[in-house]
Parts: C-alpha cells; sequence; structure tokens
C-alpha cells in the first residue's frame, strides 16, 4: 500500500522548484544563431559554478587578433598587429609584398583542418621567424609605431569597452597570450582607453637599440602552437593570477586551447572559440574542441553575456 502525504510532497515540490530558479544561468545570448555547443547543459553548469565562486576566484585568458579584435568589417579583413606595421611609415613596398607572399603561403597550413598541430608548427615557426627578420630588415623606428595604430583600420570587438571594464571594475584580471606583436597589441588598447592596470601581455616584443631603432626581437619566440610552453613558463609565475583556479578562456585557434596550461589546480574552465574564416571546413573541429563557439560573431555579446553572470554573485575581492 502507498501512502501520498500531501504537507511533505508539497513544500518538497516549492522547494525544487525555488532551487531551479535560483540556478539556472538565464542567458538568452547563447541561443544566439551565431552561437554553437555540443553540450549546453555543461556551459551552464560551469557558469553556475563560476557564479557561486564569484569574481575573485575567475580569470580571463585570451587571445588578441581576431578574438579581441575583429576579424572583418564591411566585407574588409581587419589587421592584425603584424598587419598593421604594413604601413610606408615604417616598411617598405618590397617588405609588403614578401609578407603577403609568406601570408597567402602558410596562412592556409595553419587553418587547414586537416593537418595535426604537430605537423603545422614547423610551418608556424618558418612563417613568424621570416616576418620577424624582415620587419628587422626594415630598421622600424619605436617614436612612429602609435601613428601607425592610429592611422591603421584595426577594431576591437563590439562591446569590447563594457568587457574591458567590467573585468577592470570587477579587479578579475585579464591574461591576453598572443602571437602577434606586444608593443602594437599594446598600443591598440591604449588607444582604445582600455588599458587598465588588470591587464597583462604575453607577447613577441619588440628590441629597440638606443637611439629607438627595431634590432631585434625579445626572448622565446610565440606563434599560434606553442601557446603552451609560455603558459606553463610565463604565465604561471604572474603572482596576480595565483588563487584564481576558474577561467573563462577566448580564442580563435585551436593553438589557443593550450593558454590555461598554466593555470595552477584549475577548476572550472570555460572555452569559447571565435570561428572566423573557413566555417564548413572547421566548425565540427570547433565544437568539439571549444565550449562555446562563436561563428563569424564580430561582438563581444557572448563572453559579456558570460561575465556578467558569473560576476553578479556581487563577489569582487
Amino acid at each position: 500500500m502507498i501512502y501520498q502525504i500531501p504537507w511533505i510532497y508539497t513544500p518538497v515540490r516549492s522547494v525544487l522548484a525555488v532551487w531551479h530558479q535560483l540556478t539556472k544561468t538565464e542567458m538568452p545570448e547563447l541561443s544566439k544563431g551565431s552561437v554553437m555547443m555540443r553540450d549546453r547543459r555543461r556551459v551552464e553548469e560551469t557558469i553556475r559554478a563560476m557564479r557561486r565562486a564569484g569574481a575573485g576566484r575567475l580569470q580571463v585568458i585570451s587571445d588578441f587578433d581576431m578574438t579581441l579584435s575583429r576579424f572583418a568589417h564591411n566585407g574588409r579583413r581587419v589587421p592584425t598587429t603584424h598587419n598593421i606595421l604594413d604601413n610606408r611609415l615604417l616598411i617598405d613596398e618590397e617588405c609588403t609584398i614578401k609578407m603577403k607572399e609568406l601570408l597567402n603561403t602558410y596562412y592556409p597550413i595553419e587553418i587547414d583542418a586537416s593537418r595535426s598541430a604537430k605537423e603545422k608548427l614547423p610551418h608556424m615557426v618558418e612563417w613568424w621567424t621570416k616576418v620577424h627578420e624582415l620587419l628587422i630588415e626594415q630598421r622600424i623606428r619605436k617614436d612612429m609605431l602609435a601613428r601607425a595604430v592610429k592611422e591603421s583600420r584595426t577594431m576591437l570587438r563590439d562591446g569590447y569597452k563594457a568587457f574591458f571594464d567590467g573585468l577592470y571594475e570587477s579587479r578579475v584580471p585579464l591574461l591576453i597570450f598572443s602571437a602577434g606583436v606586444g608593443d602594437v597589441l599594446e598600443e591598440v588598447i591604449r588607444q582604445n582607453h582600455v588599458f587598465h592596470a588588470n591587464v597583462h601581455v604575453i607577447s613577441n616584443y619588440m628590441d629597440f637599440d638606443h637611439t629607438g631603432v627595431l634590432r631585434a626581437f625579445k626572448g622565446q619566440l610565440i606563434h599560434t602552437f606553442n601557446k603552451r610552453e609560455g603558459a606553463v613558463t610565463q604565465a604561471a609565475a604572474l603572482s596576480q593570477l595565483q588563487g584564481r583556479p576558474n577561467v573563462l578562456l577566448l580564442g580563435d585557434s585551436l593553438g589557443d586551447l593550450t593558454m590555461a596550461d598554466g593555470v595552477s589546480d584549475p577548476r572550472h574552465v570555460l572555452t569559447v572559440g571565435f570561428l572566423n574564416d573557413q566555417v564548413e571546413e572547421r566548425k565540427e573541429s570547433y565544437v568539439n574542441a571549444f565550449d562555446v563557439v562563436l561563428v563569424r560573431d564580430e561582438t563581444m555579446d557572448v563572453p559579456n553575456a558570460i561575465l556578467r553572470n558569473v560576476i553578479s554573485s556581487g563577489d569582487r575581492k
């Protein structure tokens, strides 16, 4: 015989309903047409876990070119930090031609879905090394970089100000991990008035002589597919990132997924991938690799929505 006990059953049901309302993730941005997810439930569970932990346990790690900066605008490609240097103030026409030839040779290899990262790696080293050698030959002047950035068509993604300002106000560190040119990257952020104290950059930096002329690039070469090495050595040493095991990671390449490898004892890691080019060829590999994939989405709408949700806990340590 089964006994029904309404005075117990009803309150339990009500409590469960209230608990569902308190823990569900209200994020209409995840329903945008540009969003793809292999497991939406896991994404929402990760966001809820991050929210419970609060802003004081969060860090954001992001690529720069074609991730924080736009891929295209009005049908035209937006220049990367390397491409911004393609300015007659800095390099001559012959150098421009050679850099474009290198782009046409190596970029198809970088985004080739049929090749593994291991197969691509030596080609990326060749590409970056040759480009840097060309730039060094041009004897680029440090005092001309700001003007080159100002004259370029570079653009950050729509919603960038809310992204940078929100992280700063919530005291959440932002680590920008870029295979681009760090000096140019910093100038882009500076000219957009969002280079806050919580921003840390790991990138390829120029080494200028005492007269301000480029003579080399500093340290270890960083390219698309060796970011794990930099994450383990450089990022892990940043004291500002310690005690923050929850990570929102943003990138546009499968190689960007290793940027969080330097995080000590990671707890919850949510990865967002911008799929900008060759969508059909790369869609499957991106959906299988990233938690959230944004297809030809030139905005920061989804990352900003995730951050609002996580930081809404009110914990701003």
